[in-house]
């Protein structure tokens, strides 16, 4: 679906539940490692998650970090959505970046992971059928949690209400009514981004840095070039 789901704003109010106990941490693949340039200072591009052969040291940095920041043509690609779809989102309140917006002149919107991760399940409850109503009081709620709770977060939909569950229990007893359901694992969802992520441009948010994503097509595209 391609539209900005304003087509879909019919619809009641989102029903959500979500206990705050005994959630687990979203394991961080990677951690954050300092190593000083050589001297005399050359200039600094950052590579995340690895560092390719014959590039100076520098900070590693996860996409899931604080310090890394994604512009919008990027969140786009990673969320699967159109740039279209970024900006009436962005415009309406729905889902604003939390790094940069775009009000100051000249600046460009620059997204966190999280803002990608809520992107993309926009994505996913539009493409179901979900009021776009609905999609924003579930976008509020989550907006409102700690990232760690999203490890064992799923989210459950019937096409016009909204369910979370943190629990095997919760969803069975969801299709124990008979209902048709899908739901969206957001935990897994938060794996798959950071993977995507990886392999995109991003951006330092203290210093400005262009942190160069390490996409292995582009490395193997590079070898054969060479050995043509």
């Amino acid at each position: 679906m391609s539209g900005t789901g304003d087509d879909l704003a019919a619809g009641g109010l989102c029903a959500v539940h979500l206990p705050r106990s005994g959630r687990s941490l979203i394991p961080r693949p990677w951690s954050a490692e300092t190593a000083q340039a050589p001297e005399p200072e050359l200039p600094r591009v950052g590579r995340f998650p690895a560092v390719q052969a014959g590039q100076p040291a520098i900070e590693r940095l996860a996409p899931t970090s604080a310090l890394v920041g994604y512009r919008g043509p990027t969140a786009c690609a990673a969320a699967g959505i159109t740039y279209r779809q970024l900006d009436y989102w962005a415009r309406t309140g729905l889902l604003e970046p939390s790094v940069r917006s775009a009000y100051a002149a000249g600046a460009q919107r620059l997204y966190s992971f999280r803002d990608i991760l809520m992107l993309k399940i926009v994505k996913r409850l539009l493409d179901a059928g979900v009021s776009l109503q609905n999609i924003r009081v579930a976008v509020s709620h989550l907006q409102s949690a700690e990232p760690a709770d999203f490890a064992g977060l799923t989210l459950m939909c019937d096409g016009a209400t909204v369910y979370e569950c943190t629990s095997p229990q919760q969803m069975a007893d969801l299709l124990g009514r008979g209902q048709g359901m899908f739901g969206i694992a957001v935990g897994a969802v938060g794996k798959e981004l950071e993977a995507s992520l990886g392999r995109l441009h991003g951006e330092r948010t203290d210093t400005g840095e262009t942190l160069v994503g390490n996409d292995p097509m582009d490395e193997l595209a590079q070898r054969r070039n060479r050995a043509g």
